[in-house]
């Protein structure tokens, strides 16, 4: 019996040994994986929303791990400036509208795309369709004259560029980060975003017979938004780990796409870390819309995750013509083949 116990002790001891081997095997891989995981930063255009789920999924399901990147998502908002962040090196990677990143390259900043993620245009403007004094609001003309609030900066050149188009000519005061001018009816209209501001007006109790919108994809501003962009310098140094970081956040926005539910969770627990002033409803209404801006329909003309040469240079055009722009690098000097753009 005391033969038999023996043996058992051992193998016990054996089994035991074997597991703690095991285990100091898979830690010491884990350990050595991560330390062989290239740290990239991305810094986002502003706080986090919905509008980025695709990232967050991507660093949450170990998309970027597995192209054997360590990416820190770093939040933008209007005490950050992204283009400053990408010249000082303190980020490698950021997201930009079209727009925005023009401007930012006119201005001297050598930066360049690696993909297009927002296709559909999503600035709107609202109008209060029944205003207290003036004719009620039917076409844009009818704002010739007319007090009406748009974005400073970066979003500002897709309303002039609509404005100038229909020779409208409004009395543009600045818009801040609330729509409190707009609600008090000190502005007959106000620039909102279709995933954004938009739902918040109607979060607030206005209903359609309150509101006309106009669509600037509708009017022919056919403006791509959200892209990632980085420095050209980066772009040259390391190719491929920009191509790595566009290939796991183009799978990060198509598993968010198919997985609304969890995607809406994950965009939640970043919500709640920063304590932002949104809800799950808000969250959950930027989400889809923002979907139905990156992956195209059937009439569509896009592509996810391409902007064609064709549309470039239309955006180019309209935004010198219109926007304020002052000049436009060639289509081959800014978008590279981060996601074998055509």
């Amino acid at each position: 019996m005391s033969v038999h116990l023996n043996i058992l002790k051992r193998t016990c001891y054996i089994s035991l040994l074997s597991l703690f081997l095991l285990i100091l095997l898979e830690l010491s891989t884990a350990v050595g994986m991560a330390q062989s995981l290239e740290p990239v930063k991305l810094t986002l255009h502003w706080q986090h929303q919905s509008q980025f789920a695709g990232y967050y999924m991507a660093l949450s399901k170990g998309f970027y791990a597995q192209e054997g990147l360590d990416v820190n998502i770093m939040r933008g908002g209007p005490d950050v400036r992204v283009g400053e962040m990408l010249k000082s090196g303190k980020t490698d990677f950021a997201s930009f509208m079209l727009s925005s990143a023009l401007e930012e390259r006119a201005g001297g900043l050598p930066m360049v795309q690696l993909t297009q993620i927002v296709n559909r245009s999503n600035f709107l403007l609202a109008v209060w369709k029944n205003p207290a004094e003036g004719v009620s609001i039917n076409e844009l003309s009818d704002l010739n004259g007319r007090k009406i609030t748009v974005w400073l900066q970066d979003f500002r050149a897709p309303y002039l560029a609509l404005f100038a188009s229909k020779n409208v000519q409004p009395v543009i005061l600045p818009q801040y980060y609330t729509l409190s001018l707009f609600l008090h009816k000190g502005a007959l209209a106000c620039s909102v975003m279709r995933y954004n501001e938009y739902h918040t007006l109607r979060q607030s109790g206005l209903q359609d017979n309150d509101l006309k919108i106009f669509s600037l994809h509708d009017l022919g501003i056919h403006l791509p938004e959200d892209g990632i962009y980085c420095l050209d310098e980066t772009w040259k140094q390391r190719p491929e780990t920009c191509r790595k970081f566009v290939s796991a956040s183009l799978k990060g926005w198509t598993y968010a796409r198919d997985h609304e539910e969890e995607t809406l969770k994950e965009v939640m627990k970043y919500v709640r870390k920063e304590n932002l002033p949104t809800n799950r409803m808000h969250m959950n209404w930027m989400l889809h819309e923002i979907l139905a801006s990156i992956f195209p329909a059937k009439n569509d003309d896009w592509v996810f995750g391409k902007i064609s040469r064709t549309t470039y240079d239309s955006v180019s055009k309209m935004l010198i013509q219109y926007g304020g722009l002052k000049t436009a690098p060639p289509f081959e000097d800014f978008v590279k083949d981060g996601a074998a753009n055509d």
